[in-house]
Parts: C-alpha cells; sequence; structure tokens
C-alpha cells in the first residue's frame, strides 16, 4: 500500500513568503505619501472654498474683501462675520487683504495640523504655490 502525502514542502512556503515580501516591498513605499497628498488635497479644496466666498463676500461688501484666521483644529468652525465659509478638520487658513490697493487684493496660506511644514498659498489671481 503506497501512501501519498499531501501539503507542500518548506521550499515551496518559503518560497512564497519571498514572494510576498518582494510584493510588499513594492507596493508599501507608493503608498507612504498617500496621507501627505491627502492633506494638501484637502488645504487646497479649503484655498479654493475661501477664494468663492471671498468672492461672495466682496459682492456683498462693495467690493472690500473679509481678513480671515481659522486655526487648525479638529472640530472646525464656519469663519461668520458675513462670510459663508467652514474649513475642513485640522486646517488652518491666513488670509492677508488689502482693500486699500487699486485693485484690492488678497493672499491666503493654508496649513495642516498633521503636515508641519507645508503651507500652499493663494493668491486672488487663483494661483495656488509652495506645495
Amino acid at each position: 500500500m503506497t501512501r501519498h502525502k499531501k501539503g507542500f514542502t518548506l521550499i515551496e512556503l518559503l518560497i512564497v513568503v519571498v514572494i510576498i515580501g518582494i510584493l510588499a516591498a513594492i507596493a508599501i513605499p507608493k503608498f507612504t505619501n498617500t496621507k501627505a497628498k491627502a492633506y494638501v488635497s484637502a488645504m487646497k479644496a479649503d484655498l479654493r472654498n475661501l477664494a468663492t466666498a471671498q468672492e461672495q463676500y466682496a459682492a456683498d461688501s462693495a467690493g472690500n474683501y473679509k481678513n480671515v484666521t481659522v486655526t487648525a483644529n479638529a472640530s472646525p468652525v464656519a469663519v461668520g462675520g458675513g462670510m459663508n465659509f467652514t474649513p475642513s478638520p485640522n486646517v488652518g487658513l491666513t488670509t492677508t487683504v488689502d482693500n486699500t490697493s487699486n485693485p484690492k487684493t488678497w493672499t491666503t496660506a493654508a496649513t495642516h495640523s498633521a503636515a508641519p511644514g507645508v503651507t500652499c498659498t493663494m493668491t486672488l489671481a487663483g494661483v495656488i504655490t509652495g506645495c
């Protein structure tokens, strides 16, 4: 009577483990920047939304823009004061306005509490730089 052993040999199992290790070594570095990219995307989205809110505010305020300072907070609050804008969680915004120049201008810097050292800046022209 012949007995057939079923199962994998040690060599076969080692080869599978090595292949999984190689695939992980390739895939993991591709996902390391995913969070940082998401933080930058949140900052850019808030800058664009704030630009829309600034234009709406200016339309109701004789062309004047609003100074906005929002501290990065996990539970953001609306800007208020005639401006309809609530930033994303953990995004801080600082707007510098010059309502005395002709044309009037503003510049906003956005930061994210989970991405230290990264600042996105947007001007009235709608150009986002720095991130």
